[in-house]
Formats: C-alpha cells, structure tokens, sequence
C-alpha cells in the first residue's frame, strides 16, 4: 500500500498557508477604520479606503477557496485513512 505521508504534507501545507493568510488580513484590517467618508474636505480617503476593502475583498475571495480546498482534502485523507485501517485489520461486516 502507499502512503499518505507526501498528502499529509500537502494538507497541512495549505492549513498553515489558510492560516497565514488570515493572520495578513488581520493585520491588514487593523489599519482600517470604521467611518465611511462622504463629507467635504474628506474626498483624499476615500481611494484610500476603496483600495483597502478591495484588497480585503481579495484577501477573502483567496481564504475561502484555500479553506474549501483545505477541508476537502483533508476529509478525503481522513477517509483513506480510515478506509485502509479497515482493510488491514481484516475485519468484515456480517448480516442475518
């Protein structure tokens, strides 16, 4: 049978990428405030701000798929797993 130690690495890979990739955006969100300029005078913030939700927006568009993605191979290796133990402790399923 082969082994799952290269996929393993893999998933936690992406769980420690998934990770990093929130601690950025907490950073990242720390410098942002919660007052939407619409005033006179506040006309330069507003690019400013603009440009900070975007990236924020980019930051979780990318979260959610590398957490999708991070689960879901995660299960699967979880299955295998749990499916090779079965077949190698030899036990079988009897009915009636």
């Amino acid at each position: 049978m082969t082994t799952l130690t290269p996929y393993v690495i893999v998933c936690v890979t992406l769980a420690a990428a998934t990770l990093g990739l929130a601690l950025y955006r907490k950073l990242i969100s720390a410098a942002e405030k919660d007052i939407i300029y619409l005033g006179q005078g506040e006309e330069r913030n507003i690019p400013q701000q603009s440009a900070l939700a975007a990236r924020l927006a980019m930051i979780d568009k990318w979260g959610k798929v590398l957490t999708i993605v991070t689960v879901g191979l995660g299960a699967v290796l979880a299955a295998i797993y749990l499916y090779k133990a079965w077949v190698e402790s030899g036990t079988t399923l009897r009915f009636g």
